[in-house]
């Protein structure tokens, strides 16, 4: 049977739920009174669920005006990227470090599932596959400090709800990038992995910034 989450916690999860479903949309205010009633608790563990998701930066206090949900900028993009793209290869150079023949079969099941459904167009299957692809290289590392951290950068980019994958032939770049880090793993050469995953994650920032110019570009007169 699970075990019943304190109410503070359940309220952030539910949250936070929210927010990466868009249904709390980024510069939007919570109003503490509205939230308690919908969510059927007291101001104390709403208020100790809006402290945990304001240290997540997912959502930002302001003093005497209340919580907001964060917005991400290009600049905390900017900034996000060469952390992330560090933090994420040092896991691909442990992974490849720890990887045994188990290991490596299931990752070729997953770059298998990714490279059908990169064939196919399937754009929402990819990132599923993306994603599970990359969590498993993270568990690989078995560091659960650099877990912990890529975790919290992960759910900031959430929040920016980006879309990479719709870049001119960036699906079949992001494939070709994955099997990069995928060869050297199985080659059991540590740096080429970590390398070709920093790689793949500075890639990401530059198709999204060919999106951000491709759609202002629209806009403009």
């Amino acid at each position: 049977m699970p075990v019943a989450l304190p109410l503070h916690d359940e309220a952030a999860r539910r949250l936070r739920e929210e927010i990466f479903a868009g249904q709390l949309v980024p510069g939007s205010f919570l109003d503490e009174a509205v939230l308690c009633e919908r969510l059927a608790i007291s101001r104390t563990p709403l208020r100790e669920a809006l402290k945990v998701l304001v240290a997540e930066g997912l959502l930002r206090h302001e003093p005497r005006r209340g919580c907001f949900v964060a917005q991400v900028t290009e600049r905390d993009l900017d900034e996000i990227f060469p952390v992330i793209a560090l933090l994420e290869g040092r896991a691909a150079f442990e992974a490849t470090r720890n990887a045994g023949a188990a290991d490596v079969a299931a990752l070729q099941a997953l770059h298998d599932r990714l490279q059908e459904h990169a064939a196919a167009s399937r754009i929402p299957e990819y990132y599923e596959a993306n994603h599970s692809i990359h969590e498993a290289f993270i568990t690989l590392a078995d560091n659960r400090w650099l877990a912990q951290v890529i975790g919290d950068l992960r759910k900031i980019l959430r929040l920016a709800r980006l879309q990479q994958l719709h870049a001119p032939g960036r699906l079949q770049q992001s494939l070709a990038e994955h099997l990069a880090v995928f060869a050297a793993l199985r080659a059991g050469d540590s740096l080429a992995a970590e390398q070709a995953m920093r790689t793949h994650l500075l890639h990401q920032r530059e198709a999204l910034r060919d999106i951000a110019r491709h759609h202002q570009s629209r806009l403009s007169p």
